[in-house]
């Protein structure tokens, strides 16, 4: 047969057509499997012989469409036709595979626009398709103890999708809301304003680790991918790093080449260092407080000590002791000399990875206070790690902190776009707006904190202290009535005594800051320290000078103890000022609130700087200073601070009682129209 006949005759019997009335009904069942078998949790190995299996498919169909024809009797050989009903079949054949193709093609196509169809939140906001959500990961193990190896697990792969910057990956803070095996995928998805979700769990035994993962589309409940990994607990690396992978190339997600290289990094050899720095990480994770940071601190030496090339693990290291510096009151400054050996030693290791860059920003912020530095090491971290949330949300404090105020509510959007329902971010976004005196806006994201964790009494307390500053005492005190001294929180109470400061009810703060010195167990050294300041405070409200004096001057003693171990404390100089001047003490009382003001200043800190120059204030109005303190007073209330002082607490507030004969003060009272 020459070749052009050859040709001819395979247009004739429809081989053209069946061949690409195979290919597009191959391609559709392979689609569908991949979908519909992990959901019926059939081993991918299915998988691949449906596609092994259309593939040897192909040449044999072919075969059959050159030999046999459809007619009325049914399929018979070709040969076996006379011309006239031979070419009668094949256009009967050629209809058929025609609509065969039309048909399939259209089931291809709303496939593809379902998959691709916009996915939004119920507030009608788009959701990115290259989006994905790495939900808690189920402890299987008999062992509950090894929880936290789950934990890590799900952090670690966390840890590598932030690093792809074609993807947009959800923090953990925000999925660990969903503990337990979440039914409602799509509500889910749509809460956490991404397109997809990976489930998985962990079961650990002895050196035996198998984890399991899916990713399903958020919109169709479609399943995109699983897998099952059984590996030796020395290998779990290289599971998280195929997870990652996995998940990149479902959701088609670009990776450049640093980003496939920062996927497959082992951070350590040794699987005791590892399992160490995987429970430090879990203390760290839970909850974020002094005691578990010390247990996070105490479990990264251990991996540290095991493996002294263990970057990863230094990186974290210096990152807890740096927050315990930052946030605890007393003697810290070993946790500050420890967090520079331990960011030394990840530089020395591991310069320019995106952990130790990012120990180094927290360093630079949370020890140095060098904010210029700070930011811009950020700004070099999020090159590295696109989707953490780790990143604007610092980016945030520090712009506020600088006085960019524009600046700071922009990243926070940003950050509240990565970690939706991370309760810390969203409680210092909403400290912020307060900060600016954008009351509304402040007391509507302290609600979408409450839709998080209802009855929350720090956040019930922050919205009490919004209605204060607007001087909405009866809104403020219906939030506060069920706060007395036994309440675990110690923001709650303290809304609580300022509430009664404000309706001056003395009696009733001095009963309440009794009760709580005498009646609650395990105060925090913070409160030892200062109930007794507060009582000095509502004793000089009440009017009580005598019995505030000597008050007063039992807490020196103390003062001075804390003074010693850390005299630049801010905390301390802001109390040790007012404590001289109710002991009629002025030079020592102005010198001690001017030290506070040069310790903090305004210009380098417009958060806490102005704070300092608001208790300077104070000072100067228990001194009788009331003309360096009204015009102070009156430039507080046209800058956004922390204090957030406002006319109606001027008019409130008992502390101004020694200026509210003054007709200047009298005027800063009245509440400028908008």
């Amino acid at each position: 047969m020459k070749i052009d006949n050859f040709f001819t005759e395979l247009k004739r019997r429809n081989v053209y057509r069946a061949a690409v009335a195979y290919v597009v009904v191959a391609w559709f069942l392979t689609q569908l499997t991949t979908q519909v078998f992990p959901f019926f949790e059939i081993p991918n190995s299915a998988v691949r012989f449906v596609v092994i299996a259309l593939a040897v498919g192909f040449p044999i169909a072919m075969l059959l469409a050159w030999v046999y024809e459809f007619t009325p009797e049914g399929v018979v050989r070709t040969e076996s036709l006379d011309p006239v009903q031979a070419k009668s079949a094949q256009r009967a054949t050629g209809r058929i595979l025609d609509f065969v193709i039309i048909g399939v093609l259209l089931m291809v196509i709303a496939m593809l626009v379902v998959g691709r169809l916009p996915f939004y939140r119920q507030t009608g906001e788009l959701l990115p398709l290259k989006s994905v959500a790495v939900l808690p990961f189920e402890n299987l193990s008999r062992d509950p103890d090894n929880a936290y190896f789950a934990d890590g697990v799900q952090e670690e792969i966390l840890t590598r999708l932030a690093k792809i910057a074609d993807l947009k990956v959800i923090s953990r803070t925000s999925t660990q809301r969903y503990q337990s095996k979440p039914s409602n995928l799509a509500e889910i998805a749509k809460q956490l304003g991404v397109g997809n979700i990976l489930e998985g769990s962990v079961q650990k035994v002895a050196d035996q680790v198998r984890v399991n993962v899916q990713l399903v589309n958020g919109q169709t409940d479609s399943h995109l991918w699983a897998e099952t990994y059984d590996r030796k607990l020395t290998d779990i690396f290289g599971v998280e790093s195929d997870i990652a992978k996995g998940i990149a190339e479902a959701l088609q997600a670009k990776l450049t080449g640093r980003e496939e290289q920062a996927l497959v990094v082992k951070p350590t050899n040794n699987p005791e260092a590892y399992d160490a720095y995987l429970r430090g990480l879990a203390f760290q994770l839970r909850t974020i407080s002094p005691d578990s940071f010390e247990k996070s601190v105490g479990f990264y030496e251990r991996a540290v000590q095991l493996d002294p090339a263990f970057a990863l693990a230094w990186a974290r290291l210096s990152r807890a002791n740096a927050w315990i510096y930052s946030a605890s009151l007393g003697s810290t400054i070993a946790h500050r000399d420890a967090a520079e050996r331990a960011l030394n030693m990840a530089q020395k290791l591991q310069p320019n990875s995106p952990e130790t860059l990012l120990a180094q920003a927290y360093y630079q912020y949370w020890v140095l206070r060098d904010y210029e530095l700070a930011k811009a090491t950020f700004g070099r971290v999020r090159d590295l790690l696109p989707s953490s949330s780790d990143v604007p949300g610092a980016l945030a404090l520090i712009a506020r902190r600088q006085g960019h105020w524009d600046e700071s509510v922009a990243y926070w959007e940003q950050t509240l776009a990565l970690d939706p329902r991370n309760t810390d971010w969203l409680a210092a976004a909403a400290d912020t707006y307060a900060m600016l005196r954008q009351f509304p806006a402040a007391l509507k994201t302290y609600d979408r904190l409450l839709d998080i964790v209802p009855n929350d009494p720090d956040t019930v307390a922050s919205e009490a202290r919004v209605h204060q500053a607007e001087g909405n005492l009866e809104q403020a005190g219906k939030l506060l009535a069920g706060i007395n001294a036994q309440t675990p929180s110690f923001m709650a109470y303290l809304m609580k005594m300022n509430q009664l400061f404000l309706e001056r009810q003395f009696d009733e703060a001095i009963r309440l800051i009794h009760s709580r010195l005498t009646e609650t167990r395990d105060l925090s050294d913070f409160e030892k320290l200062f109930n007794p300041f507060y009582l000095v405070q509502a004793k000089v409200y009440a009017g009580d000078t005598g019995g505030a004096r000597v008050t007063a001057q039992q807490l020196l003693g103390p003062l001075d103890t804390f003074g010693q171990k850390d005299p630049d404390n801010l905390i301390l100089v802001s109390v040790l000022p007012i404590i001289h001047a109710v002991l009629g003490q002025k030079d020592a009382a102005i010198k001690e609130a001017e030290r506070a003001t040069m310790l903090r200043p305004s210009g380098k800190d417009a958060v806490t700087g102005p704070g300092a120059e608001e208790n300077l204030a104070f000072v100067e109005a228990l001194v009788g200073d009331k003309n360096r303190a009204i015009p102070r007073l009156q430039r507080l209330l046209e800058i956004p601070y922390g204090g957030y002082l406002t006319p109606a607490l001027l008019r409130l507030h008992p502390q101004w009682d020694p200026l509210r004969s003054d007709p200047a003060f009298q005027k800063l009272c009245e509440e400028k129209q908008p």
